[in-house]
């Protein structure tokens, strides 16, 4: 799934498990960074639920559910603003 927009990531999030883990509720940035840290067999259990829909390049309507390859690219994006941004 590629994401047309960046949505905020301050937004609040829900990381959940479709095995029935307790699920996470944070901002999206802290839900797409415990997503990075899982291995990649449960990462293709997580899915990312939004309070604010965000627009995808395959579909003509909004999302309120993002699947692992729209949380990994996400996480791309993450890591390339992390990249950009000069040591402190």
């Amino acid at each position: 799934m590629k994401i047309k927009s960046e949505p905020s990531w301050e937004q609040p999030a829900t990381l959940i498990d479709l095995d029935g883990t307790a699920p996470l509720i944070a901002d999206l940035r802290e839900c797409v960074r415990h997503f990075m840290a899982l291995k990649a067999q449960a990462k293709a259990d997580h899915r990312i639920l939004l309070t604010q829909p965000t627009a995808r390049a395959d579909r003509p309507t909004r999302t309120w559910i993002l699947d692992p390859a729209g949380i990994e690219a996400l996480a791309g994006r993450l890591q390339d603003r992390h990249n950009d941004q000069p040591p402190q």
